[in-house]
């Protein structure tokens, strides 16, 4: 029994210790550093042949994020994938296939310590039990390298006593009974670093293979995340379509919240490699979507997938990239000289007449999508204009026949009237997508045909009218996953002597077999979950891809986690305190505040006087004091000193100056009485569910629509919570970071890494940077304005209900003032959201002006939005598969595409 000392200046330590105790060892307990993959680089191979081999690492990550599985790969897959891994995974490639065939072999052999049970672990220690039974105790500062064993300083004690022994397995049982098993997300990513290869386009042999060897590096996946099965699934049915037409025609009707972004870019990526692997023209690729939102497309395609991509800005007529850098001349026409291969474009400047429209339907596309698709519809009502396509409907018709694939989504593809539908399917419909509906005389055509036949209160049962809506647009064979549909498909084709790629055919049905003839007969009376025949095959489904959020939920796909809305009184813990704030759902305000309000709504009347007071121009002013006193303030300001205020709506987007008399007056009045206010109730509301409900402890995200709101709202809570971290979380540029009463300018990126590191739990944000922000770490959520749009409330509420939330219920306030149009708003709505809340993924995506309109009918209308959405379709029966994960796993992508590869891909220029 004795201790004996080694130092790498006198010893070997590689040879003359750890190989020569480990032959033939009975087991091997070990206290280790950073799990790398040179854990086992020196004793890997006698490692082998030891029955049991125990090793306890460290990684940096926060103990409540190792209480969940899930979160604990990805953070700990997200760390590991911090540094650039290409020269890495080629230099060490040996080194992972060692450590690769050593987990294969020994399964759990390695666990991962939690940071608050022993911090960063910095002892190293270890017990070996040799071949003759004796144990043996080493601890030092041996580092796991060989580099670290041959060259670097490093000491260590060799201690043979049963009291030093018992000493260090005592540390090594604490710490092992303690730690996490490795994740399988890792112990696959070190596989596949094992056997990583870069390749070209040519060397992908199926088309499959494509968006994960150029995806699998992307940032999601360096951040141990990944595309969610459903987004794999819409890509499989984009190749399905690929092949069985030679076109993409698909509109994506996912419900709220499950990334239909990042599902329409994967897809959109992928057909421009496909195009590009097979020497097509590589054309241009064009993203639409309401002005809101095109910085929100820009900001997490780039972020979420490292696709870079070009924004237009309309006011100033260049292209900017995701820094707001101008990287293009400036003029209208430059918006058909796009700089990178995707631009991203305004659809609110397609709603009027402009040279920019002109410019871009003098270009053809390769691939076209449409964001919030829905708003491009036959106008309604009636008088001269009923009837006919809006501006956005009419010019992307137009687009649609100048591009190979066309892909729309939507989180509403029925509002009040399901024949809204047919517009969108009308887009897809024109150029190279004429087989979506059939030929001109199709009844598909015409949704009063058929609406009551997919809705299935009409069966169809005469063969005559069902060979009618059969055989235009005709099925291919792989058009269905049902066999005996499949069987139907083929019979005919035989008969009638058509090849797979015909889609029409004009032949009578007497020249079909009389076999064929008793098939068609079998499947129009057979039924499949009640769905009939027409239910499940025809042009609707094939090219409308949806999934509902419970469908997902029901197959484990999603967490279910609650929402308790607030304000609610009984769930309060200082009733007399919430009384003096809150009115029922609805804050407290003063007769200045009421005033100021009036004149908001009266400088809307005063627009009208000159034709702008219609859409949302007319509620300028109006909805930016219900989001905050300050925002009320610096627009009046701003438009009473000649500065002009642009205006995003969803579909439109305009400059406002004051031009006449009275709007200066009237802006007047609301200044005056505005600054007679000497506190915010929203900023009392805020600070009071921070303080008194404790909602600082469990983390908030705090959201408004207007920048000016959210950074009124950090410079206070800056100033209330000096040695709080405070992140303001906004658009290109205007990201801050917020303590001891001094801030600095930071990327998002910083700001989202230090709030899963659990450093930031007060953040402020703007619906600008929304998407694709992940706050799993915080527990509430306070909407500080109300938009008119409760796509966007669910989005919001989707930043922290999900995976990785650690509450089962989490808490979402939401401020309204009383006696304002926000207010009744919101009783309309609050009323169907307390009733369930899955019913707001439900709700329409936007609350329409006629509906404000008529206030007291607003509910009704809602009721009759969710009623339609609740009528069963054929999706569900066609879509299950799409929600299902692959078989093959993306993480398991060896085979990489080569950066240079990727990057001339998208920074070809439109031409």
């Amino acid at each position: 029994m004795s201790i004996r000392r080694f130092s790498s200046r006198t010893h070997r330590l590689d040879a003359s210790f750890l190989l020569q105790h480990l032959k033939g060892a009975r087991s091997y307990k070990r206290i280790a550093g950073y799990f790398t993959s040179s854990l086992f680089e020196v004793a890997g191979e006698a490692l082998d042949g030891i029955p049991e081999v125990k090793i306890v690492c460290n990684v940096d990550i926060h103990p409540d994020d190792l209480k969940v599985a899930q979160l604990r790969e990805s953070k700990m897959l997200g760390r590991w994938n911090e540094r650039a891994l290409e020269a890495e995974a080629l230099l060490n490639r040996d080194r992972y296939r060692r450590l690769d065939a050593f987990l294969k072999r020994h399964g759990q052999a390695v666990r991962v310590a939690p940071d608050d049970i022993c911090g960063f672990v910095h002892g190293k220690a270890g017990v070996i039990t040799l071949a003759d039974g004796r144990r043996l105790g080493f601890i030092g500062s041996m580092n796991e390298t060989r580099s670290g064993w041959q060259r670097h300083y490093e000491i260590l004690w060799e201690d043979e006593s049963p009291e030093g022994v018992a000493w260090i397995e005592a540390e090594f049982d604490f710490l092992w009974n303690a730690a996490k098993p490795l994740p399988q997300a890792v112990i696959r990513e070190v596989h596949r670093r094992g056997y990583r290869r870069e390749v070209v386009f040519d060397e992908i042999d199926e088309d499959e293979n494509l968006a994960p060897a150029a995806l699998i590096e992307s940032p999601l996946y360096r951040e141990g995340q990944q595309l969610q099965p459903w987004q794999q699934g819409f890509l499989t049915e984009c190749l399905r379509h690929y092949r069985l037409y030679g076109v993409v025609r698909l509109l994506l009707a996912d419900e709220v919240g499950l990334g239909k972004t990042l599902s329409l870019v994967t897809a959109a990526l992928t057909l421009c490699l496909l195009m590009d692997k097979e020497n097509g023209p590589r054309r241009p690729v064009a993203i639409f979507a309401p002005a809101t939102l095109t910085e929100q497309w820009q900001t997490e395609m780039l972020d979420k997938l490292g696709i870079p991509a070009a924004r237009w800005d309309t006011v100033r007529k260049v292209w900017l990239d995701a820094d707001e850098r101008a990287i293009s001349p400036a003029g209208r026409e430059q918006i058909a000289r796009c700089p990178l291969r995707i631009g991203i474009v305004s659809t609110g400047l397609m709603m009027r007449d402009s040279l920019e429209k002109q410019h871009l339907l003098g270009l053809r596309f390769g691939i076209v999508i449409l964001d919030e698709a829905h708003k491009a519809r036959t106008r309604q009502g009636i008088g001269r204009d009923a009837g006919s396509p809006n501006e956005l409907l009419a010019f992307m018709r137009e687009i649609a026949a100048r591009s190979d694939h066309v892909l729309l989504g939507t989180a509403t593809p029925i509002q009040t009237d399901p024949r809204d539908l047919w517009d969108l399917l009308g887009i897809l419909h024109q150029g190279r997508g004429h087989f979506v509906l059939g030929h001109d005389w199709a009844a598909w055509h015409r949704p009063d045909d058929v609406l009551d036949i997919l809705a299935g209160r009409q069966d169809v049962l005469d063969l005559g009218h069902a060979w009618e809506l059969l055989r235009s647009p005709l099925p291919r064979v792989e058009s269905t996953s049902e066999p005996r549909a499949r069987r139907l498909f083929s019979a005919i084709r035989q008969d009638l002597v058509l090849t797979n790629g015909e889609w029409q055919s004009n032949r009578p049905l007497a020249d079909l077999a009389e076999e064929t003839r008793e098939i068609l007969e079998e499947e129009l009376e057979r039924r499949i979950a009640g769905a009939t025949f027409f239910q499940r095959e025809n042009p609707l489904v094939r090219h409308v891809v949806l999934r509902k959020r419970q469908q997902l939920e029901d197959a484990g796909l999603l967490t279910r986690v609650g929402v308790e809305v607030h304000p609610n009184r009984p769930k309060v813990t200082e009733p007399r305190l919430f009384d003096a704030l809150f009115e029922g759902t609805a804050l407290r305000t003063s007769e200045d505040f009421r005033e100021a309000y009036s004149q908001a709504r009266a400088f809307g009347k005063a627009l009208a006087k000159r034709g702008k007071g219609s859409g949302f121009m007319k509620n300028l002013m109006e909805q930016r004091i219900c989001s905050s006193i300050q925002a009320g303030l610096a627009t009046a300001r701003r438009l009473l000193h000649g500065e002009s205020v642009h205006e995003e709506g969803d579909e439109f987007e305009a400059d406002l100056t004051v031009e006449t008399r009275e709007e200066r007056e009237v802006l007047e009045r609301l200044i005056d009485r505005l600054q007679r206010l000497s506190s915010d109730p929203k900023m009392q509301a805020v600070i009071h569910f921070l303080d008194k409900e404790k909602w600082l402890d469990l983390g908030v995200i705090i959201f408004s629509q207007y920048y000016d709101t959210a950074k009124w709202l950090a410079d206070a809570l800056a100033a209330r919570y000096p040695e709080e971290a405070i992140g303001l979380y906004a658009g290109a540029g205007r990201s801050r970071l917020y303590q001891r009463g001094d801030s600095v300018a930071v990327e998002r990126e910083t700001l989202k890494r230090m709030v899963a590191e659990h450093q930031i739990r007060l953040m402020v944000a703007t619906d600008a940077a929304c998407e694709g922000l992940n706050l799993q770490t915080l527990g509430t959520l306070i909407n500080v304005d109300l938009p008119w749009n409760p796509t966007r409330l669910e989005q919001r509420i989707g930043r922290i209900k999900r995976f990785g939330q650690k509450r089962e219920t989490v808490d979402m306030l939401n401020l309204v003032f009383e006696q304002t149009v926000d207010e009744t708003i919101y009783e309309r709505l609050s009323e169907r959201m307390r009733n369930r809340y899955d019913l707001f993924g439900s709700l329409p995506d936007t609350i329409k002006d006629e509906w404000i309109e008529d206030i007291e009918s607003l509910g009704e209308k809602l009721d009759e939005y969710i009623n339609a959405q609740k009528t069963a379709t054929g999706f569900d029966l066609r879509y299950t598969a799409t929600m299902t994960p692959p078989d093959k796993d993306w993480r398991d992508c060896t085979e990489v595409l080569s950066r240079r590869d990727f990057s001339v891909l998208l920074r070809s220029a439109w031409s």
